[in-house]
């Protein structure tokens, strides 16, 4: 898979799983890992990316004594979620054209 594709897919799944409720970047690999393969070292880039680009807030919370990153999903964050899914509705049409043609030229 091209990976620009893969990386904007990965952001828009990380989006998604802190949707409903805030979270952190552990909860969020738990979350992710049953649909997508994600580690932390390609959870983190991500997540400065989708802040720095206003998608995410952070908050600092004590934790067992130490300082726990938990993330918010801001409305730019939600738009873009919503974004990807009409961009998926027009992917998954060219994905049933590209098949259509394939089965056409399979029978000749």
């Amino acid at each position: 898979m091209d990976i620009q594709i893969k990386r904007g897919i990965l952001e828009v799944c990380v989006l998604a799983a802190i949707k409903e409720n805030d979270s952190y970047g552990y909860k969020i690999i738990k979350d992710i890992k049953p649909y997508v393969d994600i580690s932390e070292s390609t959870l983190y880039p991500i997540l400065r990316r989708l802040e720095s680009t206003n998608m995410l807030s952070v908050r600092n919370v004590e934790h067992n004594g130490r300082l726990r990153k938990y993330y918010h999903i801001t409305d730019l964050g939600l738009e873009r979620i919503t974004e990807f899914k009409k961009e998926w509705e027009e992917l998954q049409s060219i994905y049933n054209f590209i098949n259509k043609a394939g089965d056409s030229n399979d029978k000749e």
